[in-house]
């Protein structure tokens, strides 16, 4: 490990482009410059730093960091724990706000956030990144705990040596994934692979949906509707069970002058006024649903949500798509349309030791909330016969 030196940026301009060649990792957009960028010229209250790890002159890993500040009772609010440890909680952060050092993009869900480059040690240069982190969180004055998210099953033979940097793990709300089918070429294609009730749901989604105009925003159409888009994001992250930052969304304005088709804004509109919009990348052969936005009040008579929902398939067939990764929140309704949970690993520790070892008690007593999963497809329906008929 001595022959790895890290490296930090203030900025990802500051970053040579020798070094994202070195990395090679800008085949996903996640990792390019200009996808960072747009994140960090529009969201100028966070303070973001980046993180270069060196073999002698070679680049061969890389970090996304930033230090947010939040709320303690937006962390505890909806965690199930007894009122006594809440409170036990509460009171060692003050009852008052905490910063935060999030290794990982906080505005994403999914492993975004630390690239060790191919042919590398990856638990090596994964340790070395961990020192650089403890280094910066060092040298961050006021700082309260250090969050490094998020990591698939098959990552943690190499994240869970973060428990040796006195780390504990947790497990967080799982992201939903869609496995589109080859011979899916449209959404009448997608929904004759659903059980009945399934395909019934989908179509009520779009029939009561079916008074909303939708419209993919251009460049200019989401500077005119800035304002309204950013009520709209609001509105929902205020009914999630946790959301460590707010977005600013000029970053939207940044990502669609940058990635053009490959960003995609579609607005809602009843009787002229927006009500609704999704927004998604797409990244190689997936599509990503970014942050959405819905007026609740509507959302029930004109199921502004289900509508969205049946939106991103049709996108991810219309793009040829292997995947769709829904994000996190409303499991089970987004399970309804063949979403499969993929788990997700989180790790986190008080920056002093002692702060540390009484936090432990509340990670562990973490529990993600249950939820039914569904089985929609009929070809699924038929296998789990089989399976059982072999079992039995």
């Amino acid at each position: 490990m001595d022959n790895l030196k890290a490296s930090f940026y203030s900025s990802v301009d500051d970053i040579d482009s020798d070094h994202w060649d070195s990395l090679g990792c800008t085949s996903n957009i996640y990792y390019t410059p200009e996808f960072l960028r747009a994140f960090e010229r529009a969201n100028s209250d966070i303070d973001f730093k980046y993180i270069i790890i060196f073999k002698e002159e070679e680049a061969v890993a890389f970090a996304n960091t930033q230090i947010v500040t939040i709320g303690i009772e937006t962390i505890t609010k909806n965690v199930k724990m007894s009122d006594r440890l809440k409170r036990n909680i509460n009171r060692l952060f003050c009852n008052n706000q905490i910063r935060v050092l999030f290794c990982g993009n906080v505005f994403l869900s999914g492993e975004y956030g630390t690239f060790l480059k191919a042919g590398e040690d990856k638990i090596e240069t994964f340790n070395a990144i961990t020192k650089a982190v403890r280094d910066l969180s060092k040298a961050t004055k006021k700082l309260n705990a250090i969050f490094v998210k998020d990591f698939r099953e098959d990552s943690l033979y190499i994240t869970d040596n973060l428990k040796t940097f006195d780390y504990a793990s947790m497990h967080v709300e799982p992201n939903m994934i869609i496995n589109l089918k080859n011979d899916w070429n449209s959404f009448d294609d997608f929904k004759e692979a659903l059980k009945s009730k399934y395909r019934v749901k989908a179509n009520k989604a779009d029939k009561s949906s079916a008074s909303l105009i939708a419209r993919h925003f251009n460049e200019e159409d989401i500077q005119t509707y800035k304002d309204e888009l950013q009520l709209l994001y609001e509105n929902t992250i205020a009914n999630a069970n946790f959301n460590a930052q707010i977005l600013n969304l000029n970053t939207y304005s940044n990502l669609k002058k940058t990635y053009q088709d490959k960003f995609i804004v579609i607005g809602y509109f009843l009787e002229n006024t927006l009500v609704g919009f999704l927004s998604a990348m797409i990244n190689q052969t997936n599509l990503d649903a970014h942050f959405i936005g819905l007026n609740y009040g509507l959302n029930k008579q004109y199921a502004i949500y289900p509508r969205i929902l049946n939106d991103y398939v049709r996108l991810g067939i219309e793009h040829q798509c292997d995947r769709i990764n829904l994000g996190r929140t409303a499991s089970e309704i987004k399970s309804t349309l063949g979403a499969k949970p993929e788990e997700l690993t989180c790790y986190i520790r008080h920056k002093r030791s002692f702060p540390n070892q009484l936090m432990k008690p509340f990670i562990t007593n973490i529990q993600i909330k249950s939820y039914r999963q569904h089985q929609p497809f009929k070809v699924e329906n038929k296998v789990q016969k089989k399976e059982a008929i072999k079992a039995s």
